[in-house]
């Protein structure tokens, strides 16, 4: 059995303004959190159901511990 320790996905304590959300996606992929904040807003622009993921996955994601 290894030792290695898997990456989870958490909403962020430090990159956040709302929930938290975009922040923790962004950490978990490595990218910038601005980045997907700009994809959310683009996307509840242009589709229309990114603000509704958005709520699901507030609720849905843990919150990173502290």
């Amino acid at each position: 059995m290894s030792n290695t320790s898997s990456k989870k996905l958490y909403r962020s304590r430090i990159n956040r303004k709302i929930a938290g959300v975009c922040g923790g996606l962004g950490e978990y992929f490595g990218i910038d959190p601005t980045l997907v904040r700009v994809l959310f807003v683009l996307g509840s622009i242009f589709v229309g159901g990114a603000l509704l993921v958005y709520l699901i996955l507030a609720i849905v994601i843990p919150e990173e511990p502290i």
